[in-house]
């Protein structure tokens, strides 16, 4: 077979498996995309495990009628401009390959409206390709709709796990960015249930009563610095978050959630950093209880080491 470059479709199909793994990979890119958006308020609504449905709804920017369609080819972005900006990203996301993506691997709807217009836009996509588009009434925002996720990618769903556990993956996501971003309200719905509800008070520990229990947010005690909402530190790094007692430790880590520049990251040097803090304080197979988030500036991060950042 001679050598020849790909059809844009089957490249969008390739790509599509590095940034949507599974229904979470989908919540993720677009709850980044709403907080990225300085969104104040979150619902996330998803049915079937998120294969037959998920919805994220946001009060943020919106984006304008003129680049709805934009949005979704791929490598476009509002986030970056040039080579320089990839050392300095504040911004979740960046490479312009989420819409793009999920379109490509399932039927995606949105309607948005920008601040300075007086009506939403609607666009429809099948197989990342436009099939209808129209204004539609809409306060500021932005709804985005993925229904029938890898339907044409049978191999895909055979790879998924059963409804409760893809359900589990999505909810780990929203309540990690509801601690993350605890001035943000988030609501998660899932089979019409609402499963998590947080204030958007700005104070962590209210999110971690609402995500955790009040058990545990009563035996939790703060990291004291600059704040949680202190963004990147310009010289040195700052840590914040909170810590729990060693009487609420746990028998697995998914209660240590851990942040760098309020980005959700996995990190097993940090994780045992963490965990050393404790040594000699837990029985073994207990694990504690910890938010913490590392504030760097975003020159020491990079970011761009994997299609889902």
């Amino acid at each position: 077979m001679p050598i020849e470059v790909l059809d844009p479709q089957v490249v969008s199909r390739i790509a599509a498996g590095e940034v949507v793994e599974r229904p979470a990979s989908v919540v993720k890119e677009l709850v980044e995309n709403s907080l990225d958006a300085g969104s104040s308020q979150i619902s996330v609504e998803v049915r079937g495990g998120g294969v037959s449905l998920i919805r994220v709804m946001d009060n943020g920017s919106g984006i304008p009628s003129g680049e709805v369609e934009l949005a979704f080819d791929r490598y476009a972005t509002s986030k970056i401009g040039s080579l320089e900006d990839l050392e300095s990203i504040l911004s979740l996301g960046f490479r312009g390959e989420a819409l793009p993506s999920i379109s490509a691997v399932a039927q995606v709807d949105i309607v948005t409206r920008a601040a300075v217009e007086s009506a939403g836009t609607y666009l429809s996509l099948r197989d990342g390709a436009v099939v209808n588009r129209e204004s539609q009434g809409r306060s500021q925002g932005t709804t985005v709709t993925v229904k029938n996720l890898f339907r044409k990618v049978p191999a895909r769903l055979k790879f998924l796990k059963s409804l409760t556990t893809e359900n589990s993956h999505i909810a780990n996501v929203v309540s990690r960015y509801a601690l993350a971003f605890p001035e943000v309200k988030f609501v998660l719905f899932i089979d019409g249930r609402a499963t998590l509800r947080t204030p958007g008070s700005g104070r962590l520990i209210d999110s971690i009563i609402e995500v955790y229990g009040l058990e545990v947010a009563q035996n939790i005690l703060e990291i004291k610095d600059e704040g949680w909402e202190g963004g990147a530190a310009i010289s040195s790094p700052l840590v914040t978050g909170m810590v729990g007692s060693p009487r609420i430790s746990r028998s697995n880590r998914d209660y240590l959630s851990l942040f760098v520049n309020r980005r959700w990251t996995s990190s097993r040097l940090l994780a045992w950093a963490v965990e050393e803090a404790y040594h000699g304080l837990l029985m073994p197979g207990k694990h504690p209880v910890a938010i913490i988030n590392i504030s760097l500036s975003p020159k020491e991060v990079d970011v761009n080491i994997h299609p889902t950042k």
